[in-house]
């Protein structure tokens, strides 16, 4: 059970110790690299990891760190390329504007209750962009690990200019690059609790020192102010319609990817997960990220799996892990300067290789193939044609879907198994019969106008097809809550068209507004008060009191609905 907000036992101290220290190392390369990514500072990527640190551990509803993430950085990065930034002080300042743009987003959704936003991004989804993010991050090393400057974007185009320029690639570039790969990998497979890219940030300081790398040629990170951030003063011009747009992205994505964490780590916390608390906490985040001078940040899996291994217990944690990082850039400013480019992008190459879940991706073919096709048709989308688009296209893939699913309700005709309780449906159930002078119809839908048209031209094909007579049609209405006036209309229209048949319409069950609209219509006075009943079973019982009957004759299997 969750404890108190502030309650603290001496007894934690130790762990939360050890966990602020180790996310603190951690936070080193990853802020580093993330940097990278958007085209800022070194320092810009450490600061994120600070004061926003802070910020959640104080106003946030959980133990979970916040921090730089791929997706989200990804973003940050082709909004100010977008933009047309060229110089590291105006990409700064508008990286710093879009933490406060995406800070006031989450607090006017948390005002707002738009928590529900997260649910629209169903797994698939979430697979298939993480896929697509993590290969055009593994592209997006190539440069890093080989030295040969690559200016084509998404993955083929790419690959195709580097196989092009072999003959440009830095020997001892590459050699670092990929020793440090292979050694992050190592690791994982080994030991996969222990932070491997500390260890790459600890060999490539070494190796910078001991070789001097900047003089055979490789990038290094260079000087960090030796100083703490404030607050950007000053603004260049920008276009703030895609600023904010592209702001507006950024929240959809960088939320979504902090209510996953928040929902993975949420039984190891002990702490229940709620999405509009969480944006609250998000936007405390963003808004001292803002405030110096970082760029959008959101739930850290990599960080909060570091805490809760190393023994971290509460919120303090967090804290602790803030004033570490700080005292680094204070009084380790000078080691990571010799950190060289080849190790970041061999760290950010290892991330992009374990946030590429290829076997989930698969695994979704197990539930639904729709949904592997969905996955996969994301990942396409954001290789083939950009983050923000890829985005886009998910969220409108998605909403599809779920159209598709709300107009096109299974259906199927009900019967009875002789000396067995209940109603079956006949297309599953080869014992089934139909009940006499009754044709029992189940939609597995709430009737509104996306599926009205359907209820209809599925329940007068299943009349035409019954091959016994029928006198009366029982809607089991027993999944149905909702019920619009587009629906109300066809229904309507249905028992008209069945009174002309000499069939009478009964409706069994309903529940909520559906209900309620039936009422209040005047819907049930139509239908009848005869002919309204709570349950199917119960029309059942009132309209057809003889027993059944001995005989096992089938009906015609052509003439049952099969669900579809």
């Amino acid at each position: 059970m969750e404890r108190s907000r502030w309650s603290y036992r001496a007894t934690d101290l130790t762990g939360d110790l050890s966990a602020g220290v180790s996310v603190a190392a951690v936070a080193v390369p990853v802020g580093l690299a993330y940097a990278a990514i958007i085209g800022l500072p070194p320092q810009a990527g450490l600061y994120s990891a600070i004061l926003p640190v802070a910020a959640y551990a104080v106003f946030g509803p959980s133990r979970i760190l916040v921090g730089p993430d791929t997706a989200t950085c990804i973003l940050v990065g082709a909004t100010l390329a977008q933009l047309g930034l060229t110089t590291i002080e105006e990409r700064t300042q508008v990286a710093a504007v879009l933490a406060l743009i995406v800070g006031v987003f989450c607090l006017a959704g948390s005002a707002l209750r738009l928590g529900v936003v997260a649910n629209f991004l169903s797994k698939p989804i979430l697979t298939g962009y993480l896929v697509g993010v993590a290969a055009t991050l593994f592209v997006g090393q190539y440069t890093s690990l080989t030295g040969v400057p690559v200016g084509s974007h998404g993955i083929v185009a790419p690959t195709i200019e580097l196989l092009r320029k072999l003959q440009q690639i830095h020997g001892p570039t590459l050699a670092i690059g990929v020793a440090l790969f292979v050694v992050i990998r190592v690791l994982k497979h080994l030991v996969p609790r222990f932070p491997g890219a500390v260890a790459v940030l600890v060999l490539g300081i070494g190796l910078s020192w001991m070789l001097d790398l900047s003089a055979a040629g490789l990038p290094v990170v260079g000087e960090i102010p030796r100083s703490l951030p404030l607050p950007p003063t000053t603004l260049p011009p920008v276009d703030w319609s895609v600023l904010i747009l592209d702001a507006l992205g950024i929240t959809v994505v960088s939320f979504s990817s902090g209510i996953v964490t928040a929902r993975s780590f949420a039984p190891q916390l002990g702490q229940p997960v709620d999405p509009n608390r969480e944006l609250r906490g998000f936007a405390a985040a963003n808004i001292a990220a803002a405030l110096t001078q970082g760029f959008p940040v959101t739930g850290a899996d990599s960080r909060t799996a570091v805490s809760i291994s190393a023994g971290g217990r509460t919120r303090l944690a967090a804290l602790i892990s803030a004033l570490a990082l700080a005292i680094m850039i204070l009084f380790l400013h000078k080691p990571l300067a010799l950190l060289p480019m080849a190790a970041l992008g061999a760290i950010l190459a290892s991330a992009a290789m374990d946030l590429m879940d290829l076997r989930g991706l698969w695994r979704l073919r197990e539930v639904s193939r729709f949904e592997l096709l969905l996955g996969v048709l994301t990942a396409v989308s954001v290789v083939a044609f950009g983050v923000m688009n890829g985005i886009m296209i998910a969220m409108a893939a998605s909403l599809l879907h779920l159209l598709r699913l709300a107009s096109t309700p299974r259906d199927a005709l009900l019967g009875v198994i002789p000396g067995v309780p209940g109603l079956h449906k006949l297309h599953r159930h080869p014992d089934a019969v139909p009940v006499p002078d009754l044709l029992i119809y189940l939609f597995e839908g709430s009737p509104l106008f996306l599926n009205a048209a359907r209820l209809k031209r599925r329940a007068l094909r299943a009349v035409r097809r019954f091959p016994h007579p029928i006198r009366w049609f029982v809607l089991d209405a027993s999944v149905m809550v909702e019920l619009d006036s587009t629906a109300h209309d066809e229904l309507r229209a249905l028992i008209a068209e069945l009174r002309q048949q000499g069939i009478t319409f009964v409706l069994a069950g309903g529940h909520g507004r559906f209900r309620a609209v039936v009422e209040r219509s005047g819907l049930a006075r139509e239908i009848g008060p005869d002919h309204v009943f709570e349950t199917t079973d119960e029309a059942v019982a009132a309209l057809q009191r003889i027993p059944v009957p001995d005989t096992r004759a089938r009906p015609d299997r052509a003439a049952t609905i099969r669900s579809n």
